[in-house]
């Protein structure tokens, strides 16, 4: 088969190593008025991105919420990004 010059799509799924990364963001009606949270907190995908664009650098968040991990952030980006 042939593939030069043609553009395959990718399907608009996204990994992290092996993790999916929309696995970690949850929309419930009952929780922050149905913001997108990161999943197991109270965290919205709006707080993370207010804090970056804060200047707060991804260290400094993770170190004020130690329930985030890095891979949260990067679900916070990308779910904004589609």
């Amino acid at each position: 088969m042939k593939t030069e010059g043609a553009v395959i799509a990718a399907p608009s799924v996204f990994y992290y190593g092996f993790f999916h990364l929309g696995s970690y963001i949850t929309v419930n009606s009952d929780v922050r008025f149905g913001k997108p949270c990161i999943k197991g907190t109270l965290i919205s995908v709006t707080d993370i991105l207010q804090w970056l664009a804060s200047g707060m650098s991804q260290e400094e968040i993770l170190n004020d919420y130690p329930m985030l991990q890095d891979i949260h952030i990067r679900a916070a980006l990308k779910h904004c990004a589609q």
